[in-house]
């Protein structure tokens, strides 16, 4: 039984842990490995509930296989993160939706109806700091024991105290704690994700209604990490941070943003390449032209974080921005990987782990070797967008775990293909290098772009916030767009760049610009572009587009630097993808022109709205 005397908690809690059907706190990670499959003989276990009006309900199937377990669920719809699964349970600051303005009721009354629930189940119960334990703020699990795999996900992706050690702890009082009750999707949310934050004093509670781990053992440990920034005055940036070491031994880190699908995860792998070594740099999806590149030696990768940067105050110690990664494990979107041989690390790592890991969205056969090529089907012929893997930190080669000075922020983009006959914003050259002004209006818009496997969303181009951590935020958007932006005033030494995924105007790229753009500016040497390689975009709010650059002897063609140079394109499609994003830019940033805006982001703001010049964005930050 767990040691309840060092809790300090409200007495909600005792009462749960005191009334439940029985506890079980993990003391080591493969504990969680048998309670995920209800028992160490089970190859398959299904989690279900009884749920009123609709009977047993199976949310989830777990597999036992050689290199970990499957989780697979029925419903589809689970299959993804909803962007707007957050919802706030408390009458403190917010911008977000209020439970209580969505269901015209107090959140208090579903809060104690869940606190009766779990009172009626065996738990599984485990402590962890949210953040790491050196700059972050301890926290508490409380589930059902036959979602046992959730438990392990969040384990796996925030760490977690094992029993033993927990109980040595003198005192320990949560400054978070997450309450998972998945019947009451069905039973209060009509069958949708929602995550409720309940802001309380002291103690930030999430109630996770799901068991899909993005909006809550993931993103909602996030939305706390965001809620204590916004109060002590610093921001967890959502973003990659990778530092890349030449073969000529020079170092340059990267932290690259965006939103969900924005290539975070991808910054951190190696370079994909064909079958005979080379690489392909893009593929025109009218002609079929293929371009290729010889990259004889890679850079080598040394992975820092994959989605949640610490930026801590006490990190902090000169002008270039220092991080720290706030998980212990990352959540790896797999979609990418389509057939064996293509990122030969990571399949050999997921093939052959050091230990079983949790794969989901994937087929699962009792007793092989889960594939990370071989997705789950959302019907005949379509596989699943987001297929995922848990890979603990301490599993990655070449980790970083010390804190790192940032060289380079970018910003990823997921970008459709554009044509004369079909333009769109897929404008976006191989990179462009921003002025700190427009680096800021860009973490404002954060489009969540083409195509984005991580969510379900429509196709249209649109906003994932302020941040591009706004959906995971509970608190105001001008003051997290006044963090960011002094955060950027800050840190004088860092270079901003603007990096494409997915199409460059009528070739599809994938990832290649940003592995390339990376691969580049390593070997350059940190070295700044010099202004004859440089010219203003005829976008302003692309920056600067490059006129040259050479990659191993090789010069990317120019009409993947500047759209515009595509026959397929043109300067009508250009111009015609240049009013889709302004006007996009426009729509979304008018929303943060308040009176609490810092006054340079309203100049910032002023500038788009009446189509400023590049030079106009130079000037504002100097």
């Amino acid at each position: 039984m767990i040691k309840l005397l060092n809790l300090k908690v409200k007495d909600e809690v005792y009462e749960i842990l005191s009334s439940c059907k029985g506890i079980i706190m993990p003391e080591k990670r493969l504990d969680f490995i048998d309670l995920s499959l209800g028992g160490k003989d089970n190859m398959v276990f299904e989690v279900k509930y009884e749920v009123e009006g609709k009977g047993e309900v199976v949310e989830a199937i777990v597999t036992r296989c050689k290199n970990g377990i499957v989780v697979n669920y029925p419903d589809v719809y689970m299959r993804r993160r909803d962007p707007d699964s957050l919802i706030i349970g408390d009458d403190g600051e917010t911008d977000k939706q209020r439970y209580k303005d969505i269901y015209g009721d107090n959140f208090e009354t579903v809060r104690k109806e869940t606190f009766e629930w779990l009172k009626k189940q065996e738990l599984v119960v485990y402590g962890f700091y949210a953040g790491g334990k050196e700059h972050g703020y301890p926290a508490l699990v409380i589930a059902p024991l036959n979602a046992a795999f959730f438990g392990f996900a969040l384990a796996d992706i925030q760490g977690f105290i094992p029993k033993s050690e927990f109980e040595k702890i003198d005192v320990f009082e949560p400054k978070a704690v997450i309450y998972v009750a998945p019947p009451f999707r069905h039973t209060h949310f009509n069958g949708k994700q929602v995550v409720v934050h309940n802001r309380l004093n002291g103690v930030h509670e999430i109630f996770s209604y799901n068991l899909y781990p993005g909006p809550s053992a993931k993103k909602g440990v996030y939305g706390v990490l965001l809620n204590i920034g916004e109060m002590e005055g610093w921001v967890a940036a959502h973003a990659s941070t990778v530092r890349i070491v030449t073969p000529y031994d020079n170092v340059i880190t990267i932290m690259h943003e965006g939103a969900s699908g924005g290539g975070k995860s991808e910054m951190c792998q190696q370079m994909h390449r064909e079958k005979d070594n080379r690489v392909l740099l893009g593929e025109n999806i009218i002609t079929k032209e293929r371009i290729y590149l010889e990259i004889k030696e890679s850079c080598e990768i040394h992975p820092v974080t994959d989605d949640i940067a610490l930026v801590h105050p006490s990190l902090q110690k000169g002008s270039k921005m220092v991080v720290k990664d706030a998980e212990q494990g990352w959540f790896v979107r797999l979609d990418n990987i389509p057939h064996y041989g293509t990122d030969p690390q990571l399949e050999r790592l997921c093939i052959h782990p050091p230990e079983p890991l949790i794969f989901l969205n994937l087929e699962g056969v009792p007793g092989s070797t889960c594939l990370i090529w071989e997705h789950t089907m959302d019907e005949p012929g379509k596989p699943c967008p987001n297929p995922r893997v848990i890979l603990p930190r301490r599993f990655i080669p070449n980790i970083v775990d010390e804190p790192v000075e940032v060289d380079i922020r970018s910003f990823g983009v997921r970008t459709p293909p554009c044509t004369k006959q079909k333009p769109t914003y897929g404008i976006i050259g191989m990179f462009h290098l921003l002025p700190p002004a427009l680096a800021w209006l860009w973490r404002l818009v954060s489009p969540r772009g083409h195509a984005n496997p991580s969510i379900t969303q429509a196709e249209a181009l649109s906003s994932e916030g302020v941040g591009s951590y706004w959906p995971f935020a509970t608190g105001l958007m001008v003051k997290q767009a006044n963090l960011l932006l002094e955060q950027i005033l800050q840190f004088t030494k860092t270079q901003y760049i603007l990096i494409p995924n997915q199409h460059i105007g009528a070739y599809k790229v994938g990832f290649m610009p940003q592995w390339i753009t990376r691969e580049y500016l390593a070997k350059r040497g940190n070295v700044k572009l010099r202004p004859d390689q440089l010219k203003p975009a005829k976008l302003p709010l692309l920056g600067w587009a490059l006129e040259y650059m050479k990659v191993e002897g090789t010069y990317i063609p120019k009409f993947l630097l500047q759209v515009d140079l595509q026959q397929e394109v043109g300067e009508e499609g250009y111009m015609e993808g240049a009013k889709i994003l302004t006007e996009f830019f426009k729509k979304e940033i008018i929303k943060f022109k308040t009176l609490d805006l810092h006054p340079l982001g309203r100049r910032i703001i002023e500038c788009c709205l009446d189509d400023g010049s590049l030079d106009d964005y130079v000037s504002l930050i100097k």
